[in-house]
């Protein structure tokens, strides 16, 4: 055995291990190095592109996966994690193609349906879709999960919520370029909210409160729009510990807390509401029901409390919420008005308006703006 061929196998070894440890980062730099001495191996192209994919780099992943997989015909670790890095890419029909050259050779591998469907969602081939999530459900796919992905592809009742899972690892994996995808979609839902608030109950105010705060946009605005101590003090409350750490970097807060809104709603002390105004800017989008969080916000602000929050908009007809293909929720003017009065809250105005845009198309939304009914 060559001295380069005992290099690369030392390295290989390492990166496996690295990787049943759940050292990616080791794991990439020890499948380089042994694709360095063993440059057209399969095996090393395969895992160092499964790597890169799993890191979310998916552009250098590519090209290995499609010298691997054009090596080896039936390498479906290949097959599958090349349909997975063109579909991140926005090359669906090319995805769409790679999955279905693994199943045809293994027609079990529940995860392969799983990412089939989701290729044929954004292509928009819903019935196509719900097959495919259905398959990989009846495979032992995660129950949760594909079964909130197929309410978005077929009529009928939407799940209350995401996996809470799901929207972590979303925002996770979405916090380093969030800043610069807002942008680039013409969001506008904080400006909306915060200046539409501030029409409405002028400052000094005591306490706020950013449900969903993200990176950070509703508190860097109300700087601007309302500087110096006139806001009290900020908090940011969201779930994903990356999103928080921009929001920390970038400014605009007083504290921040990494909690899923609607149990740390539940838990937060009415008798000792430290805020006058909350904002949820494109929040409820990712939560589905919200009768618990306006039932629970209002115990927590001060009486006479506001609440402004931006939701996708849905005609009445179709009912209170609807997962859309999108993976988003929207929400009925008559559900809100509706879970005000059953909660206590006046609504003050209901604004219908673009939230940003989606496919270059503008997204109808609405901003909502509802007070306590209490005695401020």
């Amino acid at each position: 055995m060559s001295d380069a061929l005992q290099q690369a196998r030392h390295h290989f070894s390492q990166g496996i291990e690295a990787v049943e440890a759940g050292r990616l980062a080791e794991a990439e730099q020890q499948f380089a190095q042994a694709l360095h001495f063993a440059p057209d191996r399969p095996s090393i192209l395969t895992n160092l592109g499964v790597v890169r994919v799993r890191l979310g780099r998916c552009a250098e992943a590519l090209p290995l996966l499609e010298r691997a997989a054009g090596q080896e015909t039936d390498n479906l670790e290949a097959w599958v994690h090349l349909g997975m890095a063109r579909a991140a890419l926005g090359q669906l029909a090319a995805a769409l193609g790679a999955f279905d050259h693994a199943l045809a050779q293994r027609a079990d591998i529940a995860q392969a349906w799983v990412h089939r469907g989701s290729a044929l969602r954004e292509l928009g081939r819903h019935p196509e879709a719900a097959a495919s999530f259905e398959r990989a459900i009846a495979l032992g796919a995660d129950d949760d999960l594909v079964r909130y992905y197929l309410a978005s592809v077929r009529s009928g009742e939407s799940p209350a919520a995401p996996p809470r899972a799901y929207v972590q690892d979303l925002f996770d994996g979405y916090a380093d370029g969030f800043e610069a995808h807002l942008q680039s979609l013409d969001y506008q839902a904080h400006r909306q909210l915060v200046q539409g608030l501030l029409a409405r109950c002028a400052p000094p105010w005591q306490g706020v409160l950013d449900l969903g705060c993200g990176t950070g946009w509703v508190g860097r605005e109300l700087r601007r729009a309302a500087p110096g101590p006139s806001c009290g003090t900020v908090t940011g409350i969201d779930l994903s510990s990356r999103m928080l750490a921009q929001a920390r970097a970038l400014g605009g807060y007083d504290e921040l807390l990494q909690a899923d809104i609607g149990e740390w709603l539940a838990q937060a002390p009415g008798a000792g509401a430290r805020w006058q105004i909350a904002f949820a800017a494109d929040v409820f989008i990712y939560v589905g029901a919200i009768d618990a969080v306006l039932r629970d916000l209002r115990a927590c602000l001060r009486p006479g409390g506001w609440l402004a929050f931006s939701v996708e908009a849905l005609a009445d007809a179709e009912g209170d919420f609807r997962v859309r293909p999108s993976l988003r929720y929207a929400h009925s003017e008559a559900y809100i008005r509706r879970l005000a009065g059953a909660h206590g809250w006046q609504v003050q105005a209901i604004e219908h308006g673009p939230i940003r845009n989606d496919q270059r198309e503008p997204v109808a939304g609405m901003y909502a703006f509802l007070q306590s009914a209490g005695t401020p």
